[in-house]
């Protein structure tokens, strides 16, 4: 049961059903507020009810309400005057109709109300609207009067309690008319699809999960001062561009989603495909262009003439340059002889295998 004050005692009308109820705020602020001060010494800054005839401050029960005619003369209004308004909403809670919630335009919504059984023989006729509401999978529209005026409200089931939203009427609503760009914009199904996938990615959040940073803020710089210690100063914004493409505003965006989630982005594969190894990139004598090859194959040629070595040396030598561009070519030749040595060696043994043998 909710130990909240009632602001309003009535009655649900329900056709000729009754429904005693209590109303009680079904919301509650929890900003911060503020005292003003006098900024030189840390006065209070207060708001003093004064009569203007009489020039002086009045208590709270001696002020009254009054409506101020179009002349400035003020005409006296009771709360006995009040009470006795021609209205059935005066005390009531009217349902007028029941509707789809679809039909609410959330523009309408304003202050929220539970509505509380008033006693014993309210239990009855409160559950059987309650169910009725829950079966029909509507809302009921009501007017009722409360603070002075007549209003209209919706009432819907949540959890086991009726609550009742207050509803604005509807030449309270303003047309959008201004609002809306003035000028011909076109959408391309690219960016459209960007924009379906940022939706998915961003995907749906727990309302419960949801708290007041700025309000916390707030009350850990109160804290400071309290303690008389400096307030932590708050962490400097990453410098954002002027973004000029929206497809790449929307990749971003998409990208950052992910990376919050820790979902894969993608990125990873794009970095292995464009820096690949340098080992196995390294161009084979294949690949290398057929005009450094040719004019590395003359030098080689010409060189092995000057030396006198045969031809196969020669053409070592010139895939020896050609696999690896940065050595010179006295070392290609070195190379070569080590092998034509080699050769030689592995020959010498076999044959004296098989003279042993």
């Amino acid at each position: 049961m909710l130990h909240v004050r009632s602001i309003w005692n009535g009655a649900i009308s329900f056709g000729l059903v009754s429904i005693p109820i209590k109303l009680v705020n079904a919301t509650e602020n929890h900003s911060i507020s503020f005292r003003q001060i006098h900024t030189e010494d840390g006065g209070r800054i207060r708001y003093r009810k004064v009569c203007e005839l009489e020039d002086r401050e009045v208590s709270q029960s001696e002020i009254g309400k009054g409506y101020e005619d179009a002349d400035g003369t003020i005409i006296p209004i009771t709360d006995e005057d009040l009470s006795h308004l021609p209205l059935p909403t005066a005390k009531t809670i009217e349902i007028v109709a029941f509707v789809p919630a679809d039909r609410i335009d959330p523009l309408q919504m304003d202050a929220a109300y539970y509505l509380q059984a008033g006693g014993a023989p309210a239990a009855k006729p409160y559950t059987l609207l309650r169910e009725a509401l829950k079966r029909s999978n509507k809302v009921a529209i009501t007017k009722y009067a409360l603070r002075g005026r007549e209003r209209l409200g919706m009432l819907r089931v949540v959890g086991d309690a009726i609550a009742m939203h207050g509803l604005l009427w509807p030449d309270e609503v303003r047309a959008p008319e201004g609002v809306a760009p003035d000028t011909d914009v076109t959408v391309r199904d690219k960016e459209l699809d960007l924009a379906d996938a940022l939706m998915d990615t961003l995907g749906e959040v727990d309302l419960e999960d949801l708290h007041d940073e700025y309000r916390e803020a707030v009350e850990e710089v109160v804290a400071a001062k309290a303690a008389g210690e400096t307030p932590r100063e708050a962490p400097s914004a990453a410098p954002s561009g002027k973004v000029l493409d929206l497809m790449a505003a929307l990749e971003n965006s998409v990208r950052a989603a992910k990376e919050s989630r820790g979902e894969p982005t993608g990125r990873e594969e794009a970095e292995v495909r464009q820096l690949p190894d340098r080992k196995t990139a390294r161009p084979t004598p294949k690949q290398t262009g057929g005009k450094k090859s040719t004019s590395t194959a003359k030098k080689t040629a010409a060189s092995a003439k000057k030396t006198g070595e045969p031809a196969k040396k020669s053409a070592s030598t010139s895939k020896s340059s050609t696999a690896s561009t940065g050595k010179s070519t006295a070392s290609k030749k070195t190379a070569a002889t080590s092998k034509s040595t080699a050769k030689k060696t592995a020959a010498k043994k076999t044959t004296a295998r098989k003279r042993s043998a």
